[in-house]
């Protein structure tokens, strides 16, 4: 039997905003944690989070937004399209490392194992790779 596959963010599991599936391993899927967030998830695989020349752009362009008086999640999104951040992250996967990362979650979910990707962003109103990863995991998105 498949285990389900989930997704949240960090805050949402320290403040009880979420219903994970019981025993769920909660997977972190960032390139740079917090010291603190390793204490919020089971593993963390950073091949799965954005490529540091990614973050770093569009980090540097979310900053732009805002100093052009953007809100927060105006200005994430806006840096997010501006960029082409989702298909530069899909083209990450499809890296060997990314590769290996995900095919070991595959093999997880199919041994029955529910899994919970976990990243920083609430994605009520921002957008995150963490989506586009669970919809490739899933296999509607390849």
């Amino acid at each position: 039997m498949a285990g389900t596959l989930t997704d949240t963010y960090v805050a949402a599991i320290q403040h009880d905003l979420v219903d994970l599936p019981e025993g769920a391993r909660r997977v972190g899927v960032v390139r740079k944690p917090t010291p603190w967030f390793h204490g919020v998830v089971d593993e963390n695989r950073p091949a799965l989070g954005p490529p540091r020349d990614l973050l770093a752009a569009f980090q540097e362009r979310e900053e732009g937004f805002k100093l052009d008086g953007m809100c927060d999640e105006g200005a994430h999104n806006a840096a997010w399209e501006e960029l082409d951040f989702a298909e530069r992250y899909r083209e990450h996967l499809r890296s060997d490392e990314a590769r290996t990362a995900l095919a070991a979650l595959r093999d997880a979910l199919a041994d029955g194992t529910d899994i919970a990707l976990v990243c920083y962003e609430n994605t009520d109103k921002k957008r995150c790779h963490r989506t586009i990863l669970r919809d490739v995991l899933a296999g509607s998105d390849d």
